[in-house]
This record gives C-alpha cells, structure tokens and sequence, in this order.
C-alpha cells in the first residue's frame, strides 16, 4: 500500500522530508500505530541497507553539480548522500527505539489533521490522508 509521508521539525520553515510517497508491505489498511510504525521503520532500515556505501578516501560519485550547491548552502546542510557508517542495522532494535520514542514524546505523529496520539490507536490507511511526523525539540534552559 502506498502513503504520503513528510518530516518536519519545530522552528524550521522547510520541512526536513518533503512529502514522499513509500511502499508499505501490509495485508490489512487498517493498522494499530504500533504495527505502522513497526512496518515505517522496517521500511526504512532496508532502504539503508540497500545504499551504496563509499570505501574510496575520495568521494566523486556524489559531488553536487555547480548549480546545487548553492541551494544545499540555502538550507543550511549540505550532505552528498554517502553513508559511512557500514555496521548493519538490527530490524527489531531499531522498531523497538522508534515506539520508545514515541511513547516519550520525542515526535508526533499527525493523520491528515487528526494527532495520533497512543500506540493502540487505528488508522485507515485506505482514506490516502497524508501522514506528518513531527520531530519536538525540547527547551534547554536554567532556573536561575
């Protein structure tokens, strides 16, 4: 099943993922919000691990072209695609931070309008409403 996902952060006027459109491996279109963000991270972590890690001390392959770079330096990051971390990720851990972050209250989750806001909450993926996860940065700050 296909959704429209996009990551925004708190303070930033352009969001951190522009919405894109992934491939859940799913049977049912309705799901608990623990089962989709079981089926998002497994999503995520084969993606990572099908990449293409860099072994050369020099990176040509992934050098922006003149007229990109101007736009990387705009946002603020500018980052050439290449992964150098080259352990592999483990599925299970990785499903098991994503709840713990969300039970925390690290990001919010948002179907169309409506916050998803417990682990055993349904949502009908069947509707096609877009899904934004919301990173929350916390204030740091003193007491004097």
């Amino acid at each position: 099943m296909n959704i429209t996902i996009s990551v925004k952060q708190l303070g930033k006027k352009h969001p951190i993922l522009q919405e894109t459109i992934i491939s859940l491996d799913n049977t049912t279109s309705i799901l608990s919000v623990r089962n989709f963000l079981e089926l998002i991270v497994k999503h995520q972590v084969e993606l990572f691990h099908s990449a293409s890690f860099e072994w050369e001390d020099e990176d040509t392959i992934h050098l922006p072209k003149e007229n990109y770079l101007p736009i990387l330096t705009d946002t603020g990051k500018v980052g050439f695609g290449a992964i150098y971390n080259h352990n592999k990720v483990n599925i299970v851990t990785a499903q098991e931070n994503a709840i713990l972050a969300f039970e925390d209250g690290l990001y919010a989750i948002f179907y169309g309008d409506d916050q998803l806001e417990t682990l055993t909450e349904e949502i009908d993926l069947s509707q096609n409403k877009s899904i934004t996860f919301i990173r929350l940065t916390f204030l740091a700050g003193s007491y004097w």
